[in-house]
């Protein structure tokens, strides 16, 4: 399922219209951005926990050349399933 069709499903289930829906979802999904960029989680329960996770720098090596290069230390998003959302999938 793509952005669009995600759009169309909740339009449809909540009986909205699908603009309204997409800047329904669009806004979220800023909300949810913005709290990972200051470095907070958002926890929707039943559903899961979005957070950033550090990676620490670290040496890798080019599979090409097999030269040692330094890898700089990240921030990522990562979400973990809640409760509810595994035994759904289940």
């Amino acid at each position: 399922m793509n952005k669009t069709e995600f759009i169309e499903a909740v339009a449809k289930t909540a009986g909205l219209s699908k603009a309204a829906a997409a800047d329904a979802i669009n806004a979220a999904l800023e909300v949810i951005a913005k709290a990972l960029k200051k470095g907070d989680s958002v926890q929707l329960t039943g559903f899961g926990t979005f957070a950033v996770t550090k990676r620490a720098a670290r040496t890798g090596r080019n599979p090409a050349t097999g030269k040692t290069i330094k890898i700089a230390a990240t921030k990522a998003p990562k979400f973990k399933a809640g409760a509810l959302l595994k035994k759904a999938v289940k």
